[in-house]
Formats: structure tokens, sequence, C-alpha cells
């Protein structure tokens, strides 16, 4: 007999007489003649309430189940007398598909965040992170389905790179270099023995590629895992993460606007239609101003601030900042908060920085001294989306690399994009992790990927 997904079972419109269930023991309440399981098997948050009586086939293997193992029960589905669910399993045979030693850590009981990290294989089957699991499956989805009816193909940048798209230099290097004793030429490595012959590297962003390909194809996005070798063990940090980076030809620092901020609103939207019961367990248990703040994003336009209005908004601000802000100094998550959450209590787009703080390839403005860059600033999250018109123009391009010092002949052939056909056009990059954050409340980016990549922690 077919397996049932707890969900569909949840969702039935009659009674089923005969159904198979299989899932992992949440709870288990004894009494002389029956015993009452709770049943989940990860496909939706609600338990399913099975009834096991004396009489049914395997009854005698009761004593092997316990919280954690995982059953397999056949029997009817029948209307229940309870309150606070539709529906009960009457099981008449029960069949242990893998016994939970007693030592199983995750007890009827809250657990901390902080010690779900250290079984990170187990915590997805608590209810939290279940949920989590699922928000972020969905969540997923719905990235390939709003580009997608925008008209966006999906493409795959590389996940290794002889180019740093940011210029920071904090990237993990890719080698198969013996470095118990690696080869030197010149008192230097000699990347010429390596697989490709040169240093390479895993890639901070598919951005590059990705205006590759717009300049053929006119609209596209990635959507994959980057790296960054930054030493940071700050909430928002992680050195794997996964970016949503889409970008169009023939468009410009607004069209860049209008796309973030239609994403951002789609993508809530959809959650909310498609998780509610998942959202609801985080408004519930983790932050109980989650839905007013998602209705908040969703309710007007953002704002859009100039750069330098930003800064004057600061300086102004009756609060005094850990990190002093003028003009030419980057914004700071406590900055991002207090535009977002105290002064327009609301998400902000700021726009035009001062170029000496922004990439190579972001448009130069016509002052000659900001850049078409935008970020998407979040209450909570602080920055979410970090953007850009890219320039078009192969003088000014080079210029840019030439000022920043940085090798022009690895970006060759991001140069002939400018030889052949330029054109304006722009993007950005939405990190998935700070989205999810939004979205649910938790406030540290190591719980909303399920196997966190931090500095000195390589578990799982």
């Amino acid at each position: 007999m077919k397996n049932i997904r707890v969900a569909d079972v949840l969702l039935s419109e009659s009674e089923v007489p005969s159904l198979v269930v299989q899932g992992w023991v949440r709870t288990k309440r004894e009494s002389k003649e029956f015993v009452f399981l709770e049943i989940n098997d990860g496909s939706c948050l609600k338990n399913l309430q099975a009834i096991v009586d004396a009489g049914a086939e395997g009854f005698g293997l009761m004593e092997k189940v316990g919280t954690g193992a995982a059953v397999r029960l056949e029997g009817a589905l029948v209307e229940s007398p309870g309150q606070g669910q539709k529906w009960e399993l009457k099981a008449h045979s029960l069949e242990i598909l893998g016994e939970a030693d007693p030592s199983y850590p995750l007890q009827k009981k809250r657990h901390t965040d902080e010690y779900l990290r250290t079984i990170a294989h187990l915590r997805p089957r608590t209810n939290k992170f279940g949920a989590l699991n699922r928000i972020r499956a969905e969540l997923s989805y719905g990235v390939h389905r709003f580009f997608h009816e925008q008209g966006f193909f999906h493409v795959h940048a590389p996940i290794i790179t002889g180019s740093d798209c940011e210029g920071a230099g904090e990237m993990f290097q890719v080698t198969t270099l013996n470095l118990s004793d690696v080869p030197k030429k010149g008192g230097k490595a000699d990347f010429d023995q390596d697989f490709f012959g040169k240093e390479a590297s895993l890639t901070v962003s598919g951005q590059l590629a990705a205006e590759n390909l717009a300049c053929a194809l006119g609209r596209v996005y990635t959507f994959g895992p980057t790296f960054r070798a930054e030493n940071s063990n700050t909430p928002k940090h992680a050195a794997e993460f996964w970016m949503i980076e889409p970008e169009m030809a023939f468009a410009d620092l607004s069209d860049n606007m209008d796309l973030g901020e239609s994403c951002i609103k789609w993508l809530i939207t959809y959650l909310l239609d498609n998780c509610r019961d998942d959202l609801d367990l985080f408004a519930n248990f983790v932050d109980k101003t989650l839905l007013a703040t998602l209705d908040n994003i969703l309710a007007k336009p953002f704002v859009r601030l100039p750069y330098e209005e930003a800064v004057g908004i600061l300086r102004k601000a009756p609060r005094n900042f850990e990190f002093p802000v003028d003009f030419g100094t980057d914004l700071q998550t406590e900055h991002e908060r207090y535009l977002t959450e105290e002064h327009f209590k609301q998400p902000v787009i700021v726009f035009d920085y001062p170029k000496e703080i922004k990439a190579f390839y972001m448009r130069l403005n016509d002052d000659g001294r900001t850049v078409g860059a935008m970020d998407v600033l979040v209450p909570r999250i602080g920055e979410l989306i970090g953007g850009s018109a890219r320039e078009e123009r192969l003088d000014v391009l080079e210029r840019r690399i030439d000022e920043l010092g940085l090798p022009k002949e690895e970006y060759w052939w991001y140069l002939d994009l400018r030889r052949f056909g330029t054109v304006p056009h722009a993007g950005f990059g939405m990190g998935f992790e700070r989205l999810l954050m939004l979205v649910t409340g938790i406030a540290n980016i190591r719980d909303v990927i399920p196997f966190p990549r931090t500095p000195r922690h390589l578990e799982f």
C-alpha cells in the first residue's frame, strides 16, 4: 500500500478506510489498552495523532517505540473526537523502521539555538528548524518563479574562478598543490604547476559571469553558493552562503531599484500565501512583531535616499553611533537600522555612493565622485541587497581598474563586453540567508542555513 504524507492526510476531505503513514514519533502517551503516538514525517508542521490499541499487530513492540523512533503505521483515518484536530489514525498494525536510542537529544522540551548548532544533523527534526527548512525550500522555488515570470533566464555561474569580483581579496584558494611541499618559483608558490596553471579561488559572486550572459540574453539571474574568507563572527556573516544575482541589459539604476523592491515584495507575499503555518510558528515563538514587519514592507513604496542625504540624517540623529559617519564612510548596520527602524520606519534604498567605497565595475556618475550604486536596507537586517548600474564605458572602466591597482589582464574578457556592442546594464546581489532572516525573525545567519560555515567551524 502506498505511503501518504502527513500533510496530505491532514488535508483529507473524508475518512479513509485503509492507508499507510510513515514518520518519526514526536510524543508517546500510554495507557493499559492503547497508546497515543504523535507522528511527523517532515511534510508539514502539524503532527498526525495515531491510536494503537492492544489488539493491533505489532503492539508488543511498543516498549521499543520512543521519541525519535521511525515507524510505519497502517490503519483507518477517522474523525477525531479531540479538539484541535480533524483526523486521527486508528492503527491496526505497527512496524518499527528504526529505533531511537534513549539518549536521543531531542526530547520534548525547548532547546537553545546555540545547543542545536552543536547537533545540526538533528536540528531539522525540531518544529522550528523543520519549519525553517520548508520555508527555505519554498522561498527558493519562489525566487525561480519570480524571475521566470519577469522574463529572466536562469544561468549558471562558475564556482571556481580566477577573478576577484569584489576586489577585496577575501577569497578561498583552490589548489591541487601539496601544501606541505609547495613548489616555489622566485621565492613564491609556482602556480604553473597547479591544476589550472594559475591561482584559482572559490567565487565571491556570480555577477561578472551574469553580465556576460546578460549581454547576450538580455535578462538573466544566477542563484547559487558564494564564498567569502572574511574572518567575521557577526550574526550576519558566513563563509558560505547563497546569492540571488539578476543582471539586466538595457537598464539603469532606477530599473535596478524597481526590480529589487518588486522582488522583495513579491517573495514576501508568496511566502505569506504558501507558508502561513510555518511562518506563524516564527511569529508566535521567535519574533512577535514579524507579521507586522512584513506587512509594513508591503504597505508602501520604499524610500529612495541619496547617500549624501542619508549621511546628513545620520549626523543629525539624536543618538550616538559606535561608528561615526561622514561623507566617504561606509554605512554600518547600526546606521542602516536607524534609517529603517527609527527615522523612516520602513525599507530604504540608499543610492549614489562615493566611488572610493564601492567596487570598480559600478558606473561613475557625472559628478565624478559618486557611482550609481544602490543598497536596499530593511528593518532588523540592514543591507539586504547591494547592486549598481555597471560601468559600460570602456575608457572609464579601464581607468577605474588602473586607479584601484587591479590586474587588468585578468579582466580582458570583461572589458571585451565594452568593446563589442556595449549597453547600459545593471544588477544586484541579494543574500538568500539574509532574506530568510527577514521573513522568519531569526537573528543569526547560522540558524537559517542547514550546515553553517564560519571561522573555525567546519562540522557536519
